[in-house]
């Protein structure tokens, strides 16, 4: 049975890999060239930008593949963000403290706590993941905006101590670096660790995990408090990179953690998924992006096409598990 199963994973990899591949060969093929001839996609300044673009999602989507594999959803990620982002603002430009430390903790911090009343309620009262997050993607969204007066904090580009967090946390090295130090750390965690296998057993057989005795309510806690605090730091990011503490940001970004997740090949109903596949899966999603906006395609198609790609994404899920 192990080993069907690790058969299983492999191929799920092998055809987020191939789907990754013939993105970038599209990309590469259709890509506009420089004034020397060179491809523009292909460039590294163009390389980078992607990573940087998907960083922030590609976080987010790494918390809720531990969320998704106990068979859960996190539909308050945006509104978390926005939270964060904002406490991080007001922190840092509103006297509150003088350390930039003090700012990043007090934002990761509360958004952890979101995830973790997320947790406790689901854990608490079996409740469904989808109607507690859905109703903490509301009441977050509403604090972030009442802490704030529905008003946006600019950070600005003096000296100060916000634009000094500004210059620092908007650097491509330390974005990226962050995106790459998380997907290792979840890695590490989902093949290497008892909660890792905690979090796949929930998953799989929920009632098989309760008579075998593990900590069902404790591992439910524990992916819906990463899933805040994670989303806390995209959200720190966040302030950084757009020079604002916005009440309004992140909305949408749960379903484009969700599609991430899901085109990395991690099972909607639970158990099974990678780490390596939700980064796969976001990568996709950014190498599309970039690839449509490169040859100025609308928007809006843009999005069709994404809802395209999710939809078969699923297909092929199904298709795979003979459902």
């Amino acid at each position: 049975m192990p080993s069907v199963r690790a058969g299983a994973g492999l191929l799920r990899r092998a055809q987020s890999l191939a789907a990754l591949l013939g993105i970038l060969l599209l990309a590469i093929a259709i890509s506009p060239t420089a004034s020397d001839g060179s491809r523009i996609f292909l460039q590294a300044g163009n390389l980078t930008d992607i990573l940087r673009q998907v960083s922030l999602i590609g976080i987010i989507s790494l918390a809720m593949t531990f969320v998704i594999l106990t068979g859960g959803i996190d539909l308050s990620v945006g509104s978390i963000l926005a939270l964060s982002t904002a406490l991080a603002a007001m922190f840092l430009t509103r006297g509150y403290t003088t350390h930039i430390a003090v700012a990043i903790l007090a934002a990761v911090a509360a958004a952890a706590l979101a995830g973790a009343l997320n947790g406790v309620v689901i854990a608490r009262t079996g409740i469904q993941p989808f109607i507690v997050t859905l109703a903490s993607m509301i009441g977050v969204r509403g604090l972030a905006k009442w802490l704030t007066s529905n008003q946006n904090i600019d950070i600005g580009f003096g000296k100060d101590l916000a634009a000094e967090f500004a210059a620092i946390f908007r650097e491509k090295a330390i974005v990226i670096g962050a995106y790459a130090g998380a997907a290792a750390l979840f890695w590490v965690v989902l093949a290497r660790t008892v909660f890792g296998r905690h979090v796949r057993a929930v998953g799989d057989n929920e009632k098989a995990a309760e008579y075998a005795g593990l900590p069902i309510r404790a591992t439910k806690i524990w992916v819906y408090t990463l899933s805040g605090l994670f989303t806390g730091l995209a959200g720190v990011l966040y302030a950084a990179e757009n020079h604002q503490g916005n009440p309004n940001a992140g909305v949408a970004y749960e379903l484009d953690a969700i599609a991430a997740v899901v085109i990395g090949g991690t099972r909607l109903s639970g158990g099974k998924g990678s780490v390596s596949g939700t980064i796969v899966g976001t990568l996709i999603m950014g190498v599309l992006t970039n690839m449509l906006r490169l040859n100025n395609v609308d928007s809006n198609v843009e999005m069709m096409i994404k809802a395209v790609i999710i939809v078969l994404a699923v297909a092929v899920q199904r298709e795979r598990n003979g459902n």
